[in-house]
């Protein structure tokens, strides 16, 4: 059993209640149907997933509570609220969101990210975003937070440019790296 509250049953993944995290569950399999037991009694039920490994099937009530209230969120939710803030931080949320097997597991990323708004204005959040997609097409949260915490956000682009370099070329002869030597 996975600490996510699912059992794998043939490459698909069903919930079963939290309460047997890293209990030992038996499985039944029917031609529709998957049952879990703990000690000889059924615990849950689910209708049997088919097609593309991978799959899941999660009941809200089998979640701890602390991780039900992630469910009321959606990757709807988390792009119109990222589509205030900007483009660029839309775009670092589609990322986040299409970056696992399932939508639902980019949620506390997008929502970490979403969060720094409130800690660092939305504006320097849109500016880390842009600075971020511009090393990776798929930046993490703790790239974002790392620019944001060291105020790499507020460096322009053409501050941080190297100056342009020297119309005489190499500064340092051959001497300098051993090669004028006999």
């Amino acid at each position: 059993m996975q600490y996510s509250c699912h059992i794998e049953v043939e490459m698909q993944f069903y919930s079963v209640p939290y309460e047997y995290i890293k209990h030992r569950v038996d499985v039944r399999l029917t031609r529709n149907v998957v049952e879990s037991f703990f000690e000889g009694h059924r615990i849950c039920s689910h209708v049997r997933l088919y097609g593309r490994p991978g799959q899941y099937s999660t009941l809200e009530a089998h979640m701890p509570p602390n991780h039900q209230q992630h469910v009321k969120w959606n990757g709807e939710r988390f792009k119109k609220r990222a589509a205030r803030i900007g483009t660029n931080t839309s775009a670092v949320v589609e990322t986040m969101l299409t970056g696992g097997k399932v939508e639902q597991q980019g949620y506390k990323a997008c929502m970490a990210l979403l969060k720094l708004s409130d800690q660092y204005t939305p504006e320097r959040l849109e500016v880390a975003c842009i600075k971020a997609l511009s090393y990776t097409p798929r930046p993490s949260y703790k790239s974002i937070q790392t620019l944001l915490r060291s105020g790499q956000d507020r460096i322009s682009d053409e501050a941080a440019a190297p100056s342009k370099p020297s119309e005489f070329g190499f500064t340092r002869g051959s001497d300098y790296y051993g090669r004028g030597r006999g």
